[in-house]
């Protein structure tokens, strides 16, 4: 096995230069190595490092480095309560109206964790298209013979009001059957 160019305490010396603030970049270039070299340094020896200056790698944590949002937070709520219909790509139209640069997935995340929604609007009240329902059927029997059927039934009780059988049906005797179930 190859043995390294670096002890464990030169490594870890190294690894405390990039806790440290230093840059991957400058850390090569200063001891000859390259930043896969330095990757790997610290996925080895992290935790030793950790141990060295005294601290639990557990408290040792990434911090953010966002900007802070709050104007453009409290302008997206601003526009949200003066025009409700809006969603967050018509909010990044007009704050880009306004002068503020916003990235549209930036503002969606921040419409998200305001708790925005563009709020629905109640369908159309719609009512029944007739309170029951015909149907016509034309059949022919094996032996050649044809006979016509028309059944009208009821949508809410689910009640056949009337059924005709025969061999055909005009107009005339439906619409007088039609008469005959309004009179009853």
């Amino acid at each position: 096995m190859k043995r390294s160019r670096f002890s464990e305490e030169q490594i870890i010396g190294i690894l405390k230069e990039l806790e440290a603030g230093v840059s991957v970049a400058d850390l090569c270039r200063k001891h000859g190595v390259g930043d896969a070299s330095i990757y790997n340094w610290k996925a080895r020896f992290g935790g030793m490092a950790c141990k060295a200056i005294g601290c639990c790698r557990m408290t040792v944590r990434y911090e953010t480095s966002r900007p802070d949002d709050r104007e453009v937070r409290e302008r997206m709520k601003a526009i949200a309560q003066e025009r409700r219909r809006f969603g967050y790509r018509r909010l990044l139209v007009m704050l880009r109206r306004e002068g503020l640069v916003v990235n549209h997935k930036k503002l969606f995340r921040l419409y998200r964790e305001e708790k925005l929604a563009v709020r629905r609007r109640g369908g159309r009240k719609r009512r029944p298209t007739s309170a029951g329902r015909s149907t016509s059927y034309r059949t022919s029997s094996p032996t050649g013979a044809a006979s016509a059927s028309w059944r009208v039934v009821d949508d809410c009780t689910r009640e056949c009001l009337a059924l005709i059988v025969d061999t055909s049906l005009s107009g005339m005797r439906v619409a007088r059957e039609l008469d005959r179930l309004i009179t009853e």
